[in-house]
Parts: C-alpha cells; structure tokens; sequence
C-alpha cells in the first residue's frame, strides 16, 4: 500500500520541478535585423474602416494600422481622415524597416481610397505604382437591394 501511495506522489512531485522551468522558458523575442527597403501597401478601405497592411514583395506582413487602432470609433473610421492618419501611422512603422519605396495596392469602395495614398506619401515614402485590385464581377452574382436613405 505505501509503494502505491509513494507511486502516486513521485509523478506529482516530478511536474511540480518542472513548472517553474517551464514558466521561465518563453521568452518575448525581437523581431530585428529585418531591413526591407522596398513593399507593398494593401489598403483596404471598406464602408465602416480603413485598414493599411505594409508587405514585403512576397506578400509577407511587416505592419500594419487601422482606424480602430488610431483612435477613431464608429462612423469616424471611415472617414477620409482616418485614413490618413492610419496610412501615415503604418507607413512610420514600415520606414523604421527600412522601406523606402512602395507600390499601393487599393481594394475597397470606401472613403478612405485616395487619402490613403496621400498619407503615404506624406511621410516621405516614394509611391511607384497604384493599383485597384477591388474584385469587378463579370454578371456573377446578384447584388444586394439598392440602400434607401
């Protein structure tokens, strides 16, 4: 009966050692020695938000900002506004990268299209190409009712 009772505390004992190693050994690491000098800018700005995602040229995320994230709440996100400023915040993250030069890419029908544009511009960044890749159906499905205001 005591071997059973000393077999029951041994695996007990054996995982009271190992949780406090097991708490020590995630560290929080740095993502640093990333240098990316030229991107992507995905802005996607819908009817309720505008959101900027900075990628590499493989379509790898480095930063990205929304209007949630700046401050704006509600109706204020999809302001052309917002999107200045979230544009203007992401493209500040991706400088500390290293980019220097970026091609925009603008999915969305939203307020925030050009404004976007322009507050990537305005932190110095240079802007070689901007595309609209907003999905155009070709007579596929129907849409929805036209909005009564």
């Amino acid at each position: 009966m005591s071997e059973n009772k000393e077999k029951e505390t041994a695996p007990a004992q054996a995982a009271e050692a190992q949780a406090p190693a097991a708490a020590a050994a995630p560290e929080k690491r740095k993502k640093g020695g990333r240098y990316v000098p030229s991107g992507i800018a995905f802005v996607q700005a819908t009817f309720n938000n505008t959101k900027v995602t900075f990628t590499d040229l493989h379509g790898n995320v480095l930063c990205w900002s929304t209007g949630g994230k700046n401050g704006f709440k509600g109706s204020r996100k999809s302001t052309a506004y917002a999107a200045q400023v979230v544009a203007a915040d992401a493209a500040k993250k991706a400088e500390a990268l290293g980019m220097k030069e970026v091609e925009v890419r603008i999915n969305g029908p939203g307020a925030g299209r050009e404004s976007a544009v322009r507050g990537i511009a305005s932190t110095g960044m240079e802007v070689n190409a901007i595309k609209d890749i907003t999905p155009v159906p070709h007579n596929g499905c129907r849409p929805p009712k036209r909005r009564r205001v």
